[in-house]
């Protein structure tokens, strides 16, 4: 074989060699990996994201959006007087809260959805019965229509529309939320392996 056709035989495997890397190159940006692991959804219509939002902890600290941007974080909703999927569901919140404590990227916003009752000291001693810091698991009370609001048009879980004086959220559902305020995924707070998954989907949320 002469000089000539060993120089174009290397050119095009080298050419094809390019190729092949700018592919998956392509691929591993919009699939999220070179061996096909895709991205986690976005979630809602194109460009939803969490509206801005004021409420107060179970510190009495005051906790907007601000607070939580940049940060990875998973929302859900609750009351302290809850004898049914409540207790559940924070006890499996804890599995997460437990798994990135110590992440100071990571946060849960746990939301009352019973205001009226579930004042700050409330709060705070529920809190405490999950052994929630303040620093990265908080416990949030505030307007009902506010909070009531966010989780419907922002989280997404809960599909029920305003009801007057008898309006009320029960859902299992927790909401995992990126940096960029947009939902990436939904799960039932009340089944273990669904929270096992939020919990690997926050790990890969987190390598984005």
């Amino acid at each position: 074989m002469s000089k000539k056709a060993i120089f174009y035989i290397v050119f095009f495997v080298l050419l094809s060699a390019a190729f092949l890397g700018y592919a998956g190159y392509t691929i591993l940006g919009e699939r999220g990996s070179f061996f096909g692991v895709e991205k986690l959804p976005v979630l809602g219509t194109p460009g939803h994201e969490i509206q801005g939002f004021s409420f107060t902890n179970q510190a009495g600290k005051t906790i907007t959006n601000a607070d939580v941007k940049n940060k990875i974080y998973v929302a859900e909703y609750f009351f302290t007087t809850c004898t049914g999927i409540c207790p559940k569901m924070n006890t499996n919140m804890k599995k997460v809260y437990e798994a990135f404590k110590n992440n100071p990227n990571f946060l849960i916003l746990s939301h009352t959805v019973d205001p009226d009752h579930d004042s700050v000291p409330v709060l705070k001693a529920y809190a405490e019965k999950y052994g929630a810091d303040a620093k990265n698991w908080w416990f949030l009370t505030g307007d009902k229509v506010n909070l009531y609001k966010l989780a419907r048009e922002s989280y997404l879980v809960d599909d029920g529309t305003p009801s007057g004086a008898e309006d009320f959220v029960h859902t299992q559902w927790f909401a995992l939320v990126d940096k960029e305020g947009r939902v990436r995924g939904l799960y039932e707070g009340t089944k273990l392996p669904d929270v096992y998954k939020l919990i690997k989907d926050i790990e890969r949320l987190m390598k984005e």
